[in-house]
């Protein structure tokens, strides 16, 4: 039995609907994201790309309700499968994560409690929501962990967090997070601190798995070479804001917006043997330091006197996708125009 019926045919997997957050209350708050929208399908990847502190793993956390004690939702509304989960009672909103949204965390080492085995813990996700024996539930883990490819899964389910490589203890959490085959999958950074062959054997895992499943999928990361070969459509978030939303191809062949552009372009080229890659000038803003106008505009050559005093919204500049500059259309018109960032 499923916890909620979705009300519409067409409603989104999960809607993120002008989400804002903050820091503390009342007028010393600090705002860390700022109306971020997107929606997210069964059966699709969505990527959420920016610097670090450009709000995604603060988003992801938003939606699985894990928020840090003293960040509040000040504004916004996040729906899953039509019903908004910001109205849900805690113990409802609790039963969600597992059954039918899961997260796979970053940092598998602090995210994994390092005085019990890999097979305990996966077995423990069995017995709280399912009922399971401790000698079914085991079953169930060492079973899974094959699933993820574990070698030896049956004596690896035995051993410590320590005592598994990198890639091994990230493959012990995507078994955990697929455990209860749940519709909605966050995976944040999932191949940080992994070797390159580790990396693509994570991901090619973890979207199997979501192919196989059909579940709607927000990976997090900052690697345009992972959101081209694997996501359907890239959200970039830029100081607590979306900048620019569109199709991994659009953006790297021709992003509007200045930011997307500049990290777009900061991907190497294989068929470039001798290259110097581009830097952004300056340093991440985060939302607190944002002026009235666009949060990238003290590290954009093509900003104007508008771009300091404005914000520009985030609106349609070309079928399919959405940017927040004031000059869009011109940045699309004539692509050189954005290749601003020199090696």
């Amino acid at each position: 039995m499923t916890l909620f019926q979705p009300n519409s045919a067409f409603e989104p997997l999960l809607r993120v609907d002008r989400l804002s957050l903050a820091l503390g209350s009342g007028p010393s708050r600090t705002p860390l994201l700022d109306e971020v929208s997107f929606d997210i399908q069964s059966g699709e990847v969505l990527a959420v790309m920016g610097e670090s502190g450009a709000g995604k793993s603060m988003t992801a956390l938003a939606i699985m309700g894990i928020l840090s004690p003293g960040i509040r939702i000040t504004n916004g509304r996040i729906s899953y499968r039509g019903e908004d989960l910001l109205n849900l009672s805690p113990d409802r909103r609790r039963g969600l994560r597992g059954p039918e949204m899961a997260m796979v965390h970053q940092d598998a080492p602090t995210a994994l409690n390092p005085v019990y085995s890999v097979g305990w813990q996966i077995a423990e996700v069995f017995k709280v929501h399912k009922g399971m024996s401790s000698a079914d539930a085991w079953r169930n883990a060492v079973a899974l962990m094959m699933r993820v490819g574990l070698p030896n899964a049956a004596a690896r389910a035995k051993d410590y967090p320590h005592q598994l490589s990198g890639g091994m203890r990230q493959r012990v959490m995507i078994a955990m997070a697929i455990a209860l085959e749940p519709r909605l999958l966050i995976a944040d950074e999932p191949t940080t601190a992994l070797d390159v062959t580790v990396q693509s054997q994570i991901m090619q895992l973890l979207v199997a798995l979501q192919e196989e499943k059909r579940m709607g999928m927000m990976l997090v990361t900052h690697d345009f070479g992972v959101v081209a070969e694997n996501a359907d459509r890239v959200v970039i978030l830029y100081a607590g804001r979306v900048v620019e939303s569109g199709t991994p191809q659009s953006i790297l062949s021709a992003a509007a917006h200045p930011y997307s552009r500049a990290l777009a372009a900061c991907v190497p080229r294989m068929d470039e043997a001798a290259q110097r890659l581009p830097v952004i000038p300056g340093k991440p803003a985060s939302l607190a330091d944002a002026t009235a106008g666009c949060a990238f505009a003290p590290r954009c050559p093509l900003r104007q006197q508008i771009c300091l005093h404005e914000r520009p919204p985030l609106r349609e500049v070309a079928p399919g996708k959405m940017a927040a500059c004031h000059f869009s259309e011109e940045v699309l018109a004539d692509g050189s125009r954005a290749v601003v960032f020199k090696p």
